[in-house]
């Protein structure tokens, strides 16, 4: 199951708690989480600083495990929102008689 997640403000904190050696530190476990096949795309937004991340998983609830693995999320600086994605089955009306 393909989960998009998507990065939520965390009320109340303020830019000096996003240290180089934590920011360095979240870096490489996404690389690993990246390596491992659970994220399997990482973006940035262009219009904000927040992180746009599509994870394979069987749920929604491993999706949120395996970002609680990540350090800003553990430091209780960043927060995600998770949404369960399904194929798009539009196409078949193509092939529909009826439409």
């Amino acid at each position: 199951m393909k989960i998009l997640a998507l990065e939520k403000e965390v009320p109340g904190v303020r830019d000096e708690a996003f240290t180089v050696e934590l920011l360095r530190r979240e870096a490489a476990r996404a690389w690993e989480l990246y390596q491992a096949g659970s994220i399997r795309e990482m973006y940035f937004r262009s219009d904000r600083t927040e992180a746009v991340l599509l994870l394979e998983c069987t749920s929604v609830a491993e999706a949120e495990t395996i970002l609680s693995s990540l350090p800003l999320v553990r430091s209780g600086l960043i927060a995600f929102e998770c949404i369960p994605l399904k194929p798009y089955d539009g196409f078949a009306r193509l092939f529909s008689p009826t439409l």
